[in-house]
């Protein structure tokens, strides 16, 4: 078995994480929190979304908090944008890269932005033009490569489908995202293996939210295909405002925890992610939802 050596954390909590909190988070919390996460060593963060705030109330101070990030020369601090609307917006402030999202559920595609696959795609078009004309990279996501809430299990193929449109827009990373936390190591890996048929490995990522627990064995399962991005989310926040039921992203604190038992390099300080996860847990009024943070924070 060959893992690979470095991994690069993609940390997702201050947009997938906090998009999904019904209680309102201040810009100057959200600012706070990011800056954390950068002293923590995480070197790519997904700082918020240019979405309708109607749909995602949580994400209408986006562009203010970009404008507050105190910003690290090597770190990327990047943005989901659905539209071109969405870019130019992002563009404004000076996100360093942006992100867009598909679906490979029909279902799920038109209650998540109301529109089919193939509708999302083409308005996707004018982004990636004006992505080129800004010279900004755009990463591209995939939910419910493991399951849909609606329509139950989805196959690799279509994954890997909706995977070569986003490669051929120009997407240079792909994250597969199992957004209801239903996948296994077989069925992830599985899909993995499809992907990879249209998509170099050095160029996917996986996107694994922990609902049933599986989150870090199937991390570990892309790993062993030799996978070497990995989101995450600090305090193993979020959810999916599209997918009752649906827990967080797997918790970047014990991602980090098992990398550092692998002997995998990653960049991140574990006892400065967890003081990060502590810090928003605390504005949240709740118990972080990193099992590592807890076992440590028990102890103290």
């Amino acid at each position: 078995m060959i893992l690979p050596k470095k991994v690069r954390i993609v940390e997702v909590g201050p947009r997938d994480g906090l998009q999904n909190e019904f209680q309102p988070v201040s810009a100057a919390v959200k600012i706070e929190l990011i800056r954390r996460l950068a002293e923590a060593g995480l070197r790519y963060i997904e700082a918020g979304s240019f979405v309708n705030p109607r749909r995602v109330p949580q994400m209408a101070d986006t562009a203010q908090v970009f404008q507050g990030i105190e910003r690290q020369p090597d770190t990327i601090y990047a943005a989901l944008t659905p539209n071109l609307t969405g870019f130019e917006r992002a563009l404004e402030v000076g996100v360093s890269e942006v992100a867009i999202f598909a679906a490979a559920s029909e279902t799920f595609s038109q209650k998540n932005i109301n529109c089919s696959i193939d509708e999302s795609l083409e308005r996707f078009a004018p982004v990636m033009v004006a992505a080129r004309a800004a010279n900004l990279r755009v990463r591209g996501y995939i939910s419910c490569v493991a399951g849909c809430p609606y329509e139950g299990n989805v196959s690799a193929e279509r994954v890997t489908q909706v995977a070569e449109r986003l490669l051929q827009m120009g997407c240079y990373e792909i994250s597969l995202g199992d957004t209801t936390g239903v996948g296994t190591p077989d069925s992830i890996g599985r899909v993995i293996e499809g992907v990879s048929e249209v998509v170099p490995i050095p160029q996917l990522a996986v996107h694994c939210h922990d609902t049933y627990g599986q989150a870090l064995v199937n991390i570990y399962a892309a790993l062993q295909q030799g996978v070497a991005v990995v989101d995450s989310s600090v305090a193993g926040l979020g959810g999916c405002p599209y997918a009752r039921g649906a827990s967080g992203n797997v918790a970047t604190e014990d991602l980090v925890y098992m990398l550092n038992g692998l002997g995998i390099e990653h960049g991140v300080g574990l006892d400065k992610i967890i003081a990060a996860g502590t810090y928003i847990s605390q504005q949240l009024g709740r118990e972080t939802g990193s099992k590592v943070a807890r076992a440590r924070l028990s102890r103290n």
